[in-house]
């Protein structure tokens, strides 16, 4: 019997040319927030710029600092505009034929990225994915705590959540593409490993 075949995908700098992340906040702060939320960040930033400062907790500062507060519907909305409106025109368009490829082959696609879940899912709709593993924000009520819900989705978070997604790792064959060193071990459990690179 032929095992189901899992094509799983990086988002930023594999789907994507470039960050789409800080494209986000922007565009949900507005330029003079975003501005001055960057400058009361610097140091953390330099920081993780010159590996002082480890990814999950550069990123939890700056999650907290735009975050805190902020009434998640509006929020949702937001993620979903840019998702409609500025995600597109950031598509890497030969990464999207390879999922398309996927996707016309019957295999079911996956993204798993550690870039926001609020933007990711509506993005993945729009092209006929389902399956999303990203960075969920926490809620209280109806307003973001600033906080992440469940651990940054880098490293070897991405390969413990994709196999809680999917179960046993012998049951599937499985693709994987990614471009950075936040996805060794997602690549590391592949079948087909892609690292930068998209088959034509």
């Amino acid at each position: 019997m032929n095992q189901p075949v899992i094509a799983a995908f990086d988002f930023d700098g594999t789907l994507t040319h470039g960050d789409s992340f800080l494209p986000f906040l922007r565009y949900m702060a507005g330029n003079a927030r975003y501005a001055q939320s960057m400058l009361l960040l610097s140091p953390v930033l330099l920081g993780y710029a010159l590996g002082l400062v480890k990814n999950h907790h550069a990123k939890a500062r700056v999650l907290s600092q735009f975050f805190t507060g902020l009434d998640v519907q509006r929020t949702q909305q937001l993620a979903r505009d840019f998702a409609q409106y500025q995600l597109p025109q950031r598509i890497n368009p030969i990464a999207l034929a390879r999922l398309r490829w996927h996707q016309q082959q019957g295999h079911r696609c996956v993204i798993v990225s550690a870039s926001l879940e609020c933007y990711l899912r509506p993005w993945a709709a729009s092209v006929g994915v389902d399956d999303v593993i990203g960075s969920r924000l926490g809620i209280a009520d109806t307003v973001y705590t600033g906080d992440l819900a469940l651990p940054n989705c880098y490293g070897a978070e991405k390969s413990r959540r994709l196999s809680d997604l999917l179960g046993e790792r012998e049951a599937y064959t499985l693709y994987a593409y990614g471009d950075s060193a936040g996805d060794k071990e997602l690549l590391a459990m592949a079948d087909f490993a892609h690292y930068r690179e998209m088959p034509t």
